[in-house]
Formats: C-alpha cells, structure tokens, sequence
C-alpha cells in the first residue's frame, strides 16, 4: 500500500506535483509561435516543419501508460529522476541543436521523459494525500499546472522568440526541471512500488505504445494527405489492431500493464470521456487564437503570446470555484457546468471580429474559457483516479494522459482541415478575412466538442462510484 505523507515533507511533494506537471504541459504549446523562426533558422522543409510538433506527440503519447506503470510498479521517485533528468537534458540538446534532424531528435526524447512524469503527477495525489483540505489543494495545484502551462507556454513563445530567440524558448524547461529534480528528492518517498516481485508486462508495453504511436502518426498522415487517402487509413487499421491485441493480452495477464477494471469504473471512464473532448477543444483553440490575433488582428508574436495573460488569470479564478462547488454538489454536476461555461467562452472566442481588439474581442472569453477550462481540470483528476486502488494509480492516470493527448491530437488535426476547408472556400475581401473565416469556423466546432464532452460526462458520471467487478478489495465504493 502507499506510504502516507509526513508533514514535513508535504510542501515538497505538492511542489513537485506542480512543477512537473507545470513543466509537462508547458511543452505541448511551447513551441508554437517560434515555429516561423525555427524553419527559417535551421532550414526546414513546409513538411518537415511539423514533425517539431509531432515527434513529441508521437512518443509522449506512445509511452504514456508505460510511464505510468513504471511508477506503479518501481516507485515514482526513481521515475520521476529520470524523466526530469532526461527532460533537462533534451531540452538542452534542442536549444543547441545545429540542424532539422538534431532538433526532431530532441523533442522525440522530450517525449518519452514526459511520458515518465505526466502519469506520476495525478498518481502521487491518488496515492498520498486523503480527502480533505490538503488533497483538495494538490487537486488544485495539478489543475492550475495544467491549465496555466499550456496558456503560459503561448506567452512564453511569443515574448522569447521575439526578444531572445527561438533557442531560449527550449531553455525555459531548465530551471523547472532543475527544481522539480529538487523537491523530489524530498518530497516523494523512497518507497513507493508493490511489495510483490515486480515483473513488466511486456507483450502488452510494447503492443500500447506501438499502438498509440500509430494513431498519432494516423492523425498526422490524415492532416498530410487527407483522412481517406489508403495510407491514414491503413495506418489507423494497423493501430486499432495492435490496441486490440493489447486489450486480448491485458484479459489474460496475471499482471497487466493496464487492470482492465480501471475502465469500468463509470467515474473513470466518464473523466476520460470528457478529458477526451476538452483536449481537442482547447489545444484547437489556443492554436486558432493566436493566429487570429497575429494574422487578422495583425498584432505582433509577443504582443499576442501576452493577450493570454488574462487567460492565466481567470483558471486560477476557476479553480477556486471549481474546489468550493465540487465540495457541494460533487464532481458530476461540476464537470458539467464548468464544461458549458468553458464551451461558452470558445463560442465567444468564434466569434471574434477583424474589427474588435483585446478588450472586446479577447478579454470576456478569456473569462469565461479560463474560468471553465481551469475549473474542470481539478474536478477532472480526482474524477479520474476515484474508485482505483492506490497502487494503480499510476496507470490510472497514464489513461487520463493518453485519452486528452489523443483528443488534443486529433482534435487539432481534424480542425485545422476544417479551418482550411472553410478559407478555401471563403469569398472574403482579403486573405486575412478568409483566414480569420476558417479560424472562427474552428472555434466554433471546439466550443461544440466541448459543449457535446460536457453532456456526456453528466451521462457517463455515476452520482455514488462502486467498485467494479474484477477491482481489488482496496477499491473504496
């Protein structure tokens, strides 16, 4: 079972939980307005230029679940070592990268180091604090993490490769990881893995991640060479095949890398749902907004990158509502009006104009999207992991990790193809108008995915969880 937390050392674990997942989801949006300076300054092809994005994706969402089960199984401390230990070093080998291939290489290591600690994050909450104040502040320290590092990475793009360079962008991860390797040295036990003699499953390691590793690069040939081209769907049928097996191989172990009980946990499975959808609906919308602002607003890299300051602002707004409102009515009835408040403000957001400004075209939807999206993130992870022994934990939320990088993917993927359809077709005054169509076009379907994930986590969402058949007697109903 888990190790309680001493009181002593309680600061230094939740400033771990933050920092790491701070620094994870930092990434996945840091680079994004340096793109321009990055193809200009080490030669990159138009095709190429996107494997920056998704040579991380590819292998983060890859060797999600191993991560988690390698925390589960050896302790999250020796794990959460090596993924800063590896996310310093990558990182470091970006912002000194001299070609394409060097930088693809960092940012696929990049990866897999988080793939080690994004599950360890949520895990370490699940498996060490209680119910009561102090697990309601970690929760909320994840969800701020989470939400705040995706928007901070936008405003961090913008200002540093404008001011400084594209290279000093990848060496924002230093002085975090740097830290984060710091407090877990002392805040997470030595002690964390399974009493039993721990052996890996690995059929089923390698089947998920080379499973998972193919939907992404399904996604990645649909938005390359259109989503019925043979090659997307021959890519698609080989992943669902090899996620088949993995689920035949997971029935029949004696110890899996995944407990298939976990899913049929409805509180589970309904927070994967909506993570799902909420991660296809936000990441779309971070990428819309600020190309809008840049490209119809006509407002400068760094300037556009601070227009998500307020963003920032309003999720910690969020999450304190979010906290106080789950404590009255519970995570259901939270997930769901938080998530229509959040579909609010991107529908707010589809509605920007080439003649509206920060104040009336950024800052309501910035209060309402902030408010949503950050309030749902804490209720999200306790969600996630209710109703699972502490000891799966782990792998509890390497699920919840590989269903919103899927949904961000993916989401992405297909909404860009939308946004280009609709400027394609667009018989605006000017490009910039066409393009401000397609962009709008897109935020509207990401308000409707997250309209629609809203819905189904109130219908997914059991009022009381129990324990389901198969779960381990340690499961509380």
């Amino acid at each position: 079972m888990s190790r309680p937390v001493r009181p002593a050392h309680a600061g230094a674990l939740l400033a771990t939980i933050f920092s790491v997942q701070f620094l994870v989801a930092l990434d996945v949006a840091l680079l994004n307005i340096a793109l321009p300076d990055i193809q200009s300054d080490l030669d990159f092809t138009a095709n190429g230029l996107q494997w920056v994005v998704s040579a991380y994706l590819l292998t983060f969402a890859g060797f999600m679940l191993l991560g988690g089960r390698l925390g589960d199984l050896w302790g999250r401390r020796g794990v959460l070592t090596v993924g800063l230990i590896g996310f310093f070093a990558f990182s470091l080998a970006g912002a000194l990268a001299t070609n394409a291939a060097v930088l693809v290489a960092a940012r696929a290591g990049q990866g897999i180091a988080g793939a080690l600690l994004a599950p360890a994050t949520l895990a370490l909450i699940a498996a060490h604090f209680t119910e009561g104040p102090l697990r309601a502040r970690a929760l909320g320290l994840w969800g701020a993490a989470g939400a705040g590092g995706g928007a901070v990475g936008v405003v961090l793009s913008g200002v540093l490769s404008e001011y400084v360079g594209w290279r000093a962008v990848m060496l924002v991860n230093l002085p975090i990881a740097a830290l984060a390797l710091v407090t877990t040295r002392r805040g997470v036990p030595r002690r964390e893995g399974r009493d039993e003699p721990v052996r890996l499953d690995v059929p089923g390691a390698i089947l998920v991640t080379l499973g998972m590793a193919g939907l992404i690069l399904g996604v990645t040939a649909g938005s390359e060479d259109g989503w019925a081209e043979p090659r997307t769907i021959g890519t698609f049928a080989v992943a669902a095949a090899l996620l088949a097996a993995f689920v035949v191989v997971e029935a029949r172990s004696r110890r899996p890398l995944m407990p298939l009980y976990v899913l049929g946990i409805r509180s589970v499975l309904g927070a994967n749902v909506f993570g799902f959808m909420l991660a296809a609906a936000q990441l779309a919308s971070f990428y819309f907004v600020s190309l809008y602002v840049q490209q119809v607003w006509g407002t400068s890299a760094q300037v556009a990158g601070l227009m998500f300051v307020p963003f920032c602002v309003f999720v910690v707004a969020g999450i304190q509502v979010a906290t106080r409102l789950d404590a009255a009515v519970g995570p259901r009835v939270t997930l769901t009006v938080l998530g229509l408040v959040g579909a609010a403000g991107l529908f707010w957001f589809s509605r920007m104009g080439p003649d509206d400004n920060f104040l009336t075209g950024m800052l309501g939807p910035s209060l309402l999207g902030g408010a949503g999206i950050g309030g749902t993130l804490v209720v999200l992870g306790r969600a996630a992991t209710a109703g699972v022994d502490p000891r799966d934990a782990g792998v509890a939320s390497g699920v919840l990790n590989s269903f919103r990088q899927l949904g961000g993917t993916l989401g992405l993927a297909v909404l860009v193809s939308l946004a280009a359809a609709t400027t394609r077709g667009s018989d605006a005054a000017s490009p910039a108008l066409a393009l401000g169509e397609g962009y709008t076009a897109g935020l509207a379907v990401a308000a409707a995915l997250l309209f629609i994930g809203a819905l189904l986590g109130f219908a997914l969402l059991a009022r009381r969880e129990r324990a389901p058949e198969g779960a381990p007697a340690s499961v509380i109903s």
